[in-house]
């Protein structure tokens, strides 16, 4: 009889609790489950962000190596800019060297120019100046030898009438001094040929001198 009070008194005092008991482990499964689903979308969340941080990554990496690139490409430029403005000065430079020089070359052949013309023209005169000298000269000479011809002509006749005189007059006599003056006659008569030579031969000269006094002049004035 006491045990089976004591039964009854236990389930008297379990059967209010065991709703309370199964509510609690209804709401401690249903918590489980909460906590697990939350830990699956924690998980999935987390997955997400690796995900997300390893494509931040990736484009991380890509962007940097873009900007990298971007960078040398930028360096590259500017460093063919700046060779290229190098480029450009230098040859600013050698376009003004060579400016220089030609405008110095043509300074140079100007002034060579001038006095080669005004050496030219020196010349000239002074050939000029000579031609006329000699033709003068020669002329003079002409004129000198023309005088000493016509006085060997008179005297030749001088000698020729007193030689025929002396030949009328005595012709028997007077031999040896006809012979004389035959000796006198032959000498004046080759100077008189010799006279007769030189001024034929001055005056080809002159003629040459003639010729060449207008070669020169027309040579001068075509070459003006």
């Amino acid at each position: 009889m006491a045990g089976s009070s004591n039964e009854e008194e236990m389930e008297s005092v379990l059967l209010p609790n065991f709703d309370l008991i199964y509510q609690d482990f209804k709401n401690a499964i249903a918590e489980i489950e909460l906590l697990k689903s939350n830990s699956n979308a924690e998980l999935k969340i987390r997955e997400a962000l690796q995900f997300t941080t390893h494509s931040l990554r990736q484009e991380n990496e890509r962007l940097t190596k873009l900007q990298s690139e971007s960078l040398h490409n930028l360096a590259d430029q500017l460093e063919r800019r700046t060779k290229c403005q190098s480029l450009k000065e230098e040859l600013k430079r050698v376009s003004d060297e060579s400016l220089h020089q030609e405008y110095e070359h043509r300074k140079s052949m100007d002034l060579l120019k001038r006095d080669y013309m005004t050496k030219v023209g020196d010349l000239e005169a002074q050939i000029h100046r000579g031609l006329l000298l000699e033709k003068a000269t020669n002329e003079a000479t002409i004129n000198l030898l023309r005088q000493d011809l016509t006085a060997h002509k008179t005297h030749v006749q001088t000698l020729a009438k007193r030689l025929d005189c002396v030949h009328f007059d005595v012709e028997s006599k007077y031999d040896l001094e006809m012979q004389d003056l035959k000796d006198c006659l032959m000498i004046e008569q080759e100077e008189k040929n010799e006279l007769s030579r030189k001024i034929q031969e001055l005056e080809k000269e002159c003629g040459r001198c003639g010729k060449r006094d207008n070669l020169f002049v027309s040579t001068v004035q075509r070459g003006k």
